[in-house]
């Protein structure tokens, strides 16, 4: 599987004052004085006050009465019929991760080794960007899927999948994202990398990838902790499937079709999917899952990589309860639809 990065740095207007949906409506963002890791109870609190993209982004759109389209099941059918028979059901990965950071972190260079022309260099010379990464940057999986690696041991692993790393500075209203991610000595370097603004609803060039294969942003897809305890998620959820066609369509940015497939059937990056709304939640779920599903009901996933499983992504947080989403696995693909979605507004 692999995955991308995106960019989108217009100003950022009144996000203090703003809240994330469901969460604590009216609360100023506390200030981040230093580098703040995922999976403590002060990054908690500040991303419990952002605004996460702005309310009319496709993140954050309720799409419960949104129409289905016409060859949904059979869309569906695909989906399922591509994956082997013990892979048919929701799958929840604990992968991404991120860091808070304040206004003033040092810029320190980050080579783009892959995709250097796809980058924002964020004021470096190619194929060197210029990006606030402190030295406690968390890399994809760290610390649930890490064993018992410490975070600079696994900052510079040459092994680990997609490798990504998520980088937010709620102060600007910036947020970066690189694919492939590894310190080098004292040095770090990334297959590519990208810039997002917090308060734009601004896509990737056309054509261009982000840290995810559709060219969309990570972090406002994630599952975190602070919304699971909440009980409430309040956006969209960043899926993967096995294949997709070529042609992206709004608001992902780029194709990566293996095969190059043209079939209708297939979805493509940014194809949007819903819970159906007949799934019965059973009453004796954990919250976690019932959190999930209810905002997979009304906001849905959109397609943004290919790989294995029929998946979403999770924060790889430490402090979840232990199988707190395990019967998460058992809800079969049969029980989504694919539905129509709008443009840019």
């Amino acid at each position: 599987m692999r995955a991308i990065f995106l960019l989108a740095c217009w100003p950022l207007m009144g996000l203090a004052q703003q809240a994330n949906p469901g969460a604590h409506p009216h609360t100023s963002i506390p200030t981040v004085k230093s580098p703040m890791l995922f999976n403590t109870p002060e990054a908690d609190a500040v991303v419990a006050a952002m605004q996460i993209m702005p309310r009319n982004n496709p993140w954050n759109e309720d799409v419960s009465t949104r129409p289905l389209l016409p060859n949904s099941d059979a869309m569906i059918a695909r989906i399922t019929a591509d994956l082997a028979p013990n892979r048919r059901t929701l799958r929840l990965f604990q992968e991404m991760n991120y860091v808070l950071v304040p206004d003033n972190q040092p810029l320190v260079p980050i080579r783009f080794v892959n995709y250097p022309a796809e980058s924002d260099l964020n004021g470096g010379k190619p194929p060197v960007g210029l990006y606030p990464i402190p030295p406690n940057l968390p890399v994809e999986t760290w610390p649930a899927g890490t064993g018992s690696l410490t975070l600079e041991e696994w900052q510079q692993a040459n092994t680990g999948g997609d490798r990504h790393a998520i980088i937010v500075q709620p102060g600007t209203g910036k947020f970066w994202e690189t694919w492939e991610t590894r310190r080098v000595g004292n040095s770090w370097q990334a297959s590519n990398g990208a810039q997002f603004s917090l308060a734009s609803n601004a896509t990737r060039p056309n054509g261009w990838t982000s840290g995810d294969a559709a060219g969309l942003p990570m972090f406002p897809a994630l599952v975190r902790y602070d919304e699971c305890q909440r009980g409430e998620i309040r956006h969209a959820m960043r899926l993967v499937v096995k294949r997709t066609r070529v042609g992206p369509i709004y608001p992902a940015t780029h194709s990566a079709s293996v095969g190059k497939t043209t079939d209708p059937d297939i979805p493509a990056m940014g194809q949007r999917l819903r819970l159906k709304a007949g799934f019965a939640i059973p009453s004796d779920w954990t919250s976690q899952e019932k959190a999930v599903l209810v905002a997979l009901k009304k906001f849905g996933a959109i397609v943004a990589d290919n790989g294995g499983f029929f998946s979403i992504s999770i924060t790889p947080d430490d402090r979840y309860p232990k199988g707190c989403f395990d019967h998460l696995s058992t809800v079969g693909i049969g029980n989504f639809e694919t539905i129509q979605t709008a443009g840019p507004r």
